[in-house]
């Protein structure tokens, strides 16, 4: 079977007096019904499936691997909040899980909240996002997508009935915020076109949603919009955050006609989080602090940031992530040398006692976060803790003698043993002499460091995002063939505290695929991997840095996987009307500035496309991706065939109907990841 070869209309873009002609421009449909695009995706499945017909019995025994290390009976461990214990449950081949509370721990009179995979039923996607209790117990509002697009409606069952309510919320975030009367939902609403979620709306129960109340709107595009609560349920928080500012305006929970106040002034470049307990407001700022400190105010100085008083004073060397609020703790999340660790603080009454107390854990290198921990009036906390040789596992640690206690580790079916398998934390020098640090695993047995292993590495780099170095059962299947996994925390993440992120953003950018390269080159001359052996991947912000990443160093891969990627970055940030562009002006830089236009002209995969061999490539998106368009990577891969001087499989398989997070389910989504093996393993035969 033939490629598909893409038709060309010339299509002439002008930008500060320089000129770009987009052939295959015509690819975009925002209605995603044109009968020619549709046909020419469904053309690019089928040469995909073609190529791959050879080993289709591979990719079976792949995905079967996968399918078998995973536990289908399975639950979570009950969490207590209010009245009850809330648990979910997963059995046999259902794709989603079902919800329960209970009266106990042990699950008596267990009652059954919702059964996603009924609510799935007769939906090709189905993403189940907020689940919100009412304060009294009795009602649950929840919001689901059934197309992909992260387009949410909101739905409220009468928990004590077993009935839905006739109120329906269209067109809404996927996250929902009750007032204390148990009659009032607060929703942000959601620009069709943009998908931008800019304007919040007061709900009241047994009222149509045409006679919802918009109690806030944000005119700065700029901004993402959120939803909460404070931990002590007195606020309801409208959260606006951008790349360098964040603003918050606030709500009595209380009143159910309550109109929102600003926290205190907008000013741009003062990133924070924000909650309270009780009297007091602790604010997580970097006001005079890169990689941020911990504040404390209450209601008569929190609109005056100079009167704040510092609990935790700024360091170089540590990033301050995060604070959770117990009435007798602080816990606090930081992260040094690229790990994360947990600090305790005992107070009595907003009032710091002592020294804080860490949290240990032994693994070289490893994630770990704060579970879920509804109630503040209580000694221990919960830590969800993975590394790349350890199954996801759950503790709870006692806040006064910081002992830990193990609740539940994944179970990973099969012949798995941790201790079969070597993880190690690697600091290599780029190219200007910058530390990037390095997560990596192989199997012992299989590893030899003469430079003969076939090596997986992965990057994002962007947005300030932390690829943290945790378990997969999916990559055993790589690692028993032999493979060594890497993870390169490049510039654009976090890893290294808020000046690593600063480092690989707007003009900076070409740090991010610079650290990517080198890493790749060092990870072969140390022997890691065998340079002929070489694959890449990545995903989104991930894609645009695999495109990048073979415009300019195409020889050092074999292979890349590259999933829905951003690839036409100039352009897109150019067209205010496409999702999410004018909240990533302070991310890529805008291209209506001829500064930022040159930057992005350098580096945009779609752009420097040129006549050169290029890796094996396998693309992958979802024709309803609310994040990165299909066409996208539709013109990419048009365009490749187009200019690429090889032979190499350059292979592009769209989901007709999933979005941007790929298949739901927990099963369906192993297919893709099969996929992507056993096109690694075709390319090496």
């Amino acid at each position: 079977m033939q490629a598909p070869i893409a038709k060309k209309i010339p299509h002439l873009l002008t930008q500060h007096g320089q000129q770009r002609q987009d052939d295959y421009y015509w690819m975009r449909d925002d209605q995603r019904q044109d009968p020619e695009v549709l046909a020419h995706l469904r053309e690019e499945n089928a040469y995909c499936d073609a190529q791959l017909a050879a080993s289709s019995a591979r990719q079976e025994q792949i995905f079967a691997e996968l399918k078998a290390r995973i536990k289908k009976d399975d639950n979570t461990v009950p969490v207590h909040d209010g009245h009850y214990w809330y648990h979910s449950e997963v059995s046999g081949d259902d794709e989603y899980a079902k919800h329960y509370r209970a009266s106990s721990f042990g699950g008596d009179n267990k009652t059954l909240l919702l059964d996603v995979n009924a609510l799935a039923a007769g939906h090709e996607f189905y993403d189940l996002a907020d689940m919100a209790v009412s304060p009294n117990e009795q009602l649950l509002a929840y919001c689901e997508d059934t197309s992909g697009r992260r387009i949410y409606q909101v739905r409220i069952k009468d928990l004590q009935s077993g009935e839905l309510l006739d109120d329906v919320l269209l067109e809404c975030e996927g996250q929902v915020v009750w007032a204390n009367d148990n009659r009032t939902l607060y929703y942000i609403k959601k620009d069709p076109q943009t998908l931008l979620g800019f304007q919040v709306f007061r709900h009241h129960l047994g009222s149509a949603q045409s006679d919802d109340e918009m109690v806030y709107e944000e005119q700065d595009r700029s901004f993402y919009m959120g939803l909460g609560k404070s931990r002590d349920e007195s606020l309801i928080f409208i959260d606006l955050e951008a790349t360098e500012t964040s603003h918050t305006y606030v709500l009595d929970a209380n009143d159910s006609k309550a109109q929102p106040k600003p926290l205190m002034p907008r000013e741009m470049g003062h990133l924070y989080e924000v909650d309270k307990l009780g009297e007091h407001f602790y604010i997580v700022s970097n006001r005079d602090a890169k990689n941020f400190r911990l504040m404390q105010a209450d209601a008569s100085t929190i609109a005056e940031p100079d009167t704040w008083l510092e609990l935790i004073a700024h360091r170089d060397n540590v990033l301050l992530e995060g604070v959770d609020l117990f009435k007798g703790y602080w816990l606090v999340t930081e992260r040094e040398l690229g790990q994360i660790r947990f600090v305790v603080y005992q107070h009595q009454q907003g009032k710091m006692q002592g020294e804080g107390q860490t949290l240990s854990f032994s693994d070289p290198c490893y994630y770990a976060g704060v579970g879920m921990n509804p109630e503040p009036d209580v000694s221990n906390v919960r830590i969800y803790y993975s590394s790349l040789t350890t199954p996801g596992s759950l503790y709870e640690f006692d806040l006064n003698t910081l002992e830990r206690k193990l609740l539940k580790q994944q179970e990973v079916l099969g012949e798995f043993n941790a201790d079969d398998y070597q993880s190690e934390r690697l600091m290599i020098t780029a190219r200007d002499g910058v530390q990037v640090p390095v997560s990596l695993v192989y199997r012992r047995d299989t590893f030899t460091k003469d430079g003969t292993n076939p090596l997986l590495q992965y990057g994002y780099g962007a947005y300030g995002i932390t690829i943290d170095p945790s378990f997969s059962s999916s990559v055993l299947s790589l690692l028993d063939r032999g493979f060594v996994y890497a993870i390169a925390h490049i510039r654009g993440s976090e890893m290294l505290g808020r000046a690593w992120y600063e480092a690989g953003k707007l003009a900076h950018k070409q740090n991010t695929f610079n650290d990517f390269i080198d890493v790749t080159e060092a990870l072969v001359a140390q022997g890691y991997g065998a340079a002929d052996k070489i694959f890449a991947s990545g995903g989104s912000a991930g894609g645009l840095l695999m495109g990048a990443v073979v415009n300019q160093a195409p020889h050092l891969y074999r292979a890349i996987g590259c999933h829905v990627p951003f690839l036409d970055v100039l352009t897109t940030m150019l067209d205010t009307s496409i999702p999410l562009t004018t909240n990533e002006y302070d991310e890529w830089g805008n291209p209506n500035y001829e500064q930022d236009y040159s930057t992005i002209a350098s580096y945009s995969p779609y752009d420097n496309i040129r006549a050169q061999a290029y890796p094996h490539i396998l693309v992958t998106t979802g024709l309803h991706d609310s994040q990165v368009q299909y066409w996208e990577p539709m013109k990419w891969v048009a365009k490749l065939r187009e200019y690429k001087t090889d032979d190499h499989l350059l292979l592009f398989k769209t989901d007709l109907e999933s979005g941007h997070g790929g298949a739901s389910g927990r099963f369906k989504s192993l297919a893709e990841k099969a996929l992507e093996f056993n096109f690694f393993l075709t390319t090496l035969e």
